[in-house]
């Protein structure tokens, strides 16, 4: 149970890390080309709290960087930016997820619900959180790829219930691309995740977790891309 449950929390507090990973420059200089050919790249925005963030990472191994680097050695040129922030719930990433896409991308990975479910706060408030956020998606007709979440069980089974059954739900409502378990690539047969995998809090990957996580959603994020429209 005590697994369960800290696979899904993030701590609250944290600064607002909203910074981009990944800078592209020119050869030989040419600063204003590099820009223009960044500008040209798919954006994808990754909405999320802490595990989006990379909270107790160096720079280049949280989630973000690393997801670019794999991207960048299959081949694609794409760029992800990095929209989260430790400590955030589903209220928070709908309260700014509007100012968050004024940069402009063209997809959105939303990997928010952790600190929902630490505070106990209700699924009908979750649903309705992320219900604002696939709205103001498909009205920028931005596909979206929606990671899952695993409520733990010390909430009773009727929450833990009606918890996890938002995600596949608003998945199949708005036709969204759907990754169902964050950690699994990390998880133990037991149900509870690997030491070796995780930073000394329990609650977040380390940067060789992260390469898992990243390398396991890696072709989700391949479809995303696909579903971008020119």
């Amino acid at each position: 149970m005590k697994s369960a449950l800290r696979s899904c929390l993030t701590p609250p507090y944290g600064a607002v890390r909203a910074i981009r990973n990944v800078v592209f420059t020119s050869i030989f200089g040419f600063s204003v080309a590099g820009a223009a050919l960044a500008a040209d790249l798919p954006r994808i925005l990754a909405l999320g709290d802490s595990l989006t963030a990379g909270y107790g990472l160096p720079q280049d191994e949280g989630f973000v960087p690393q997801l670019n680097a794999w991207l960048a050695g299959q081949g694609v040129q794409a760029e992800v930016i990095n929209a989260g922030v430790s400590g955030d719930t589903t209220a928070g990433g709908a309260a700014r997820l509007e100012w968050s896409l004024a940069d402009g991308a063209q997809a959105l990975i939303v990997n928010l619900g952790g600190n929902d479910l630490l505070r106990g706060l209700p699924p009908a408030a979750a649903r309705a959180n992320l219900t604002t956020i696939m709205d103001i998606a498909k009205g920028r007709d931005l596909p979206v790829l929606l990671v899952g979440m695993q409520a733990p069980g010390n909430f009773g089974p009727d929450y833990k219930a009606e918890f996890e059954a938002i995600y596949p739900d608003l998945a199949a409502q708005y036709g969204a691309l759907f990754l169902p378990v964050y950690f699994a690539p990390i998880a133990t047969a037991e149900g509870g995740l690997d030491p070796a995998f995780m930073q000394a809090d329990g609650i977040h990957p380390n940067a060789e977790g992260v390469q898992k996580i990243v390398v396991a959603m890696g072709p989700k994020v391949l479809e995303l891309l696909e579903k971008i429209k020119p």
